[in-house]
């Protein structure tokens, strides 16, 4: 694959994924865990199909091949997922995806705590740029009352910052198999959760189509896209390139809803966002060094 077809494949799933906010708000009166089940059912018949092919017809080998850490970075998603549809269904599509993009941050002090992985100092500094960012948001929730599903956007980058660790502890090369286990971890919680409540598996048809069709063109295609792409493209790009995401997000939701983003949220995230450019442009200089976290790929919510 060329360099160019790389990037292209990248910004195309970024945009896919941009469009997750807008169908979340198709969504009509589905819960959150019969959202999530559905997805995650969504997902499954897409990324069982992409990993068929590249096993050879061996996707069983697959999944063995990534173990434990598999499964960690499995149930990391579990937290991804749930935190990123409770937070779209609770604060604004801008709220969410620019505290997202906070994930790779996540992703490096996790690392440095877990893995005992040197961390740039520049790195630090963007943290640091990046949280008092995140401080700006969350502050505004307290006034909005949205303070839930800001914390449920934070969470749900805890989440793809503990699958980022994971991959990296387990030496997994291959992204897909561990993302299909959450797609399985993700539907079996969600259904778990509604038999606990006493809630019912099935929503309105409408709901539950819009759900498995999130799950299947926009999370799991863009995962694919992402996946091939991202073979030739190097990380610190990857990173800028997933800012497509971030940045058509909102921008969808204001021309077909005319939902708009706050002050304090346009200015922290963009504080946030100039974190993670300066931790992009600095990782982008010059070879990686030995020991030192790279920022971790996002994965979408």
């Amino acid at each position: 694959m060329k360099y160019g077809t790389g990037v292209a494949l990248c910004l195309a799933a970024g945009t896919i994924w941009s469009l997750m906010g807008l169908g979340l708000r198709q969504i009509e009166e589905a819960s959150v865990w019969q959202i999530l089940f559905w997805r995650s059912v969504g997902m499954v018949p897409l990324l069982l199909g992409f990993m068929w092919w590249t096993s050879r017809g061996r996707p069983m080998a697959a999944l063995r091949a990534v173990g434990g850490a598999g499964i960690a970075g499995g149930l990391g998603l579990v937290l991804a997922f749930s935190g990123a549809i409770y937070a779209f269904q609770t604060t604004t599509v801008a709220n969410a995806v620019l505290l997202f993009a906070a994930s790779p941050f996540v992703a490096a002090v996790l690392g440095w705590l877990i893995l005992r992985e040197a961390v740039r100092p520049t790195t630090w500094i963007a943290i640091a740029v990046a949280v008092f960012g995140m401080y700006l948001m969350v502050s505004d929730g307290l006034e909005t009352g949205a303070i839930a599903g800001n914390l449920a956007a934070l969470a749900s980058a805890v989440g793809f910052g503990a699958f980022s660790v994971a991959l990296r502890w387990g030496r997994v090369g291959d992204m897909m198999p561990v993302a299909f286990l959450g797609s399985i971890f993700s539907t079996l919680f969600a259904g778990g959760v509604l038999i606990f409540r006493g809630e019912p598996i099935l929503a309105s048809p409408q709901d539950m189509t819009v759900a498995f069709a999130i799950g299947f063109c926009v999370v799991a295609l863009g995962m694919v896209l992402f996946t091939l792409g991202s073979r030739v493209v190097p990380a610190a790009e990857l990173t800028l390139l997933s800012l497509v995401e971030v940045l058509l997000g909102p921008l969808w939701v204001w021309l077909a809803l005319g939902e708009t983003a706050s002050r304090n949220t346009l200015i922290g995230g963009g504080v946030l966002l100039a974190g993670v450019l300066f931790n992009a442009a600095m990782g982008a200089r010059g070879p990686r060094v030995q020991g030192v976290a790279e920022p971790a790929r996002p994965v979408n919510d």
